[in-house]
């Protein structure tokens, strides 16, 4: 099967976004994993598909694929792909849109200056919501690794979240820690986990290690955590400058109950073909 397909960049997060709005596309794990492969398919952290959507006053379906074939609630760098993507590509005439996806309608809109601003929505705290598990929420949380103990902040932005603060996210142990994170008991669905560099009280540099597609170079949802975290731990205040491998994100968020603002850059890097 021949497939068409766009691929698309926020921060250096990179996607392919399927079409699947005009002609309705159905993949498998397996096709999604050789799409996203690097030396075999195109290369993509997430795959996008965009879909009809049966929800009343919602524009559009949002549903994302990690690397590793499994679907997953949310992804923000690929949100603002999406709305450029449905912009770019004609599918509606709107700047500002809403979209329906795995955990929620979220509000999508393109700014004059190619900038994409998201709300999120609001972040949750409560484990059960993460999911993650403990007895009671707290700001942090004691996390035993292989060998060290390490202090979490665990928040839902439609994903799972930890987020640990490390004092230079160079020389942080992503490629050892990260995969523990990810795969840890407590987080029965798995969990991206955040290293987060204070700058200043409106600053950070961010490392993620996504679940399903190992570091990449951006996290829209981790940029989102990582502020809120920062802010309920005392760190920062809104507005936070996110600093990413990739480039940057701006992030305000207002307090517990608000939603979580997010903007920065969505870009087309080309359109192809490829034989599934």
């Amino acid at each position: 099967m021949k497939l068409n397909f766009t691929k698309m960049q926020g921060a250096g997060n990179d996607f392919v976004v399927i079409d699947s709005y005009t002609q309705p596309i159905s993949l498998t794990a397996a096709q999604i994993r050789h799409i996203a492969n690097r030396y075999f398919g195109v290369g993509c952290d997430q795959l996008l598909m965009v879909e009809k959507t049966a929800t009343p006053n919602v524009d559009f379906r949002y549903r994302i694929f990690n690397a590793d074939g499994g679907e997953v609630e949310q992804c923000g760098n690929g949100a603002r792909c999406f709305v450029r993507f449905v912009v770019d590509k004609h599918l509606t005439k709107k700047h500002e849109i809403t979209v329906e996806t795995a955990s929620g309608v979220i509000t999508l809109k393109l700014q004059d200056d190619g900038q994409v601003t998201v709300n999120m929505g609001a972040p949750k705290f409560a484990p059960a919501q993460i999911p993650f598990d403990a007895a009671a929420q707290q700001t942090l949380y004691p996390l035993a690794l292989a060998q060290a103990e390490i202090q979490i902040s665990a928040v839902s932005m439609g994903n799972p979240h930890a987020v640990t603060v490390v004092n230079d996210v160079n020389s942080a142990p992503v490629a050892e820690y990260g995969p523990q994170i990810e795969a840890h008991p407590r987080f029965p669905q798995r969990v991206n986990a955040g290293f987060m560099q204070v700058v200043s009280p409106h600053e950070i540099n961010l490392r993620v290690y996504e679940r399903g597609s190992g570091e990449t170079l951006a996290c829209g949802t981790g940029a989102c955590a990582a502020a809120v975290s920062g802010i309920q731990l005392g760190l920062l205040s809104s507005p936070v400058l996110v600093n990413t491998r990739g480039g940057n994100l701006n992030i305000a968020w207002e307090g517990e109950g608000k939603p979580v603002m997010m903007t920065g850059p969505a870009e087309i890097v080309f359109d192809g073909e490829i034989n599934i």
